[in-house]
């Protein structure tokens, strides 16, 4: 029997190399995350959120968005599967439903944060962070909530910019005790502190570098050695897409054309492979003649 994908995230973790998490989307976006050959990806609440309605990242998708979305990737790819699950939706009891919900769609690891709802993205100002007695009641329920036990809890706290650094740490030890497997310090500002958690902190850590946010951008190798577990890209993919969208399509309104050039656009050929054509050819003449 091929091992689990559950499992296999939970020994990727426990190595503690660094390995990067890129985000996705959608279940194109993950494909193409799977194509390039990622180790494992993330389902980003604020790319699902900005591809999918347009608007910022301030607690507007809900729990039908993201398990549909989950659905759709799990579908996709067969990599590990790590879901942004906001604050939860909800308090505890909610929680305990939204774990139930996503490990049966596909997820084999949830992310929950501690802020108030409705959230904020995590390098965005204005955050405010929920009573900690609050949000260890719900890791405690997702902990036990979870039908598989290689099924991961990651506990961010987004405390660094309300509490300051001290009170950040102090939130991550104790979401540790309440059943947390891996500990998610947001937004921290400088080289220092990233050192210095992995020093404090015994439990994996995952580490979200959000490209022209506050944290700075170290290599993954660099990471590893420090002691995080998973080096989380959560929207490369996103910006990387809107970047092609916007070179491609200010191309066609200047010129009136569009050519199928490599360095605007990709293939048509190639974004039948990424979609698995050759499958479906296939399977229509196996079922399908006339």
């Amino acid at each position: 029997m091929s091992k689990s994908t559950k499992k296999a995230l939970r020994e990727q973790v426990a190595r503690r190399n660094g390995m990067i998490v890129a985000g996705a989307f959608n279940a194109m976006s993950a494909k193409v995350v799977a194509d390039q050959g990622f180790e494992a990806v993330y389902l980003t609440g604020a790319g699902l959120t900005n591809m999918h309605y347009g608007v910022p990242d301030l607690g507007i998708i809900g729990l039908r968005d993201v398990a549909d979305a989950t659905s759709r990737i799990r579908d996709a790819v067969d990599l590990p599967l790590i879901v942004d699950a906001d604050t939860g939706f909800g308090n505890a009891v909610n929680v305990w439903h939204t774990v139930r919900t996503l490990e049966r769609a596909g997820a084999d690891a949830i992310q929950l944060e501690d802020q108030v709802f409705p959230k904020r993205c995590g390098h965005f100002a204005g955050k405010a962070v929920a009573p900690l007695a609050e949000m260890l009641d719900k890791i405690r329920a997702a902990a036990d909530a979870r039908r598989d036990a290689d099924f991961q809890i990651i506990a961010r706290t987004d405390a660094r910019a309300v509490e300051g650094f001290e009170g950040a740490i102090e939130r991550a030890a104790r979401f540790a005790e309440a059943g947390a497997d891996i500990l998610f310090v947001e937004a921290m500002t400088t080289a220092e502190e990233i050192r210095e958690i992995p020093k404090r902190l015994s439990h994996p850590l995952l580490i979200n570098i959000v490209v022209g946010g506050k944290t700075p951008t170290l290599t993954a190798e660099e990471l590893g050695k420090q002691g995080y577990s998973l080096v989380l890209y959560a929207n490369a993919a996103l910006q990387g897409a809107v970047l092609g969208m916007q070179k491609a399509l200010s191309t066609l309104r200047r010129d009136g054309k569009l050519d199928e050039d490599p360095g605007l656009l990709a293939p048509f050929n190639e974004r039948q492979r990424l979609v698995s054509k050759d499958l479906y050819d296939e399977l229509e003449q196996r079922y399908a003649q006339r």
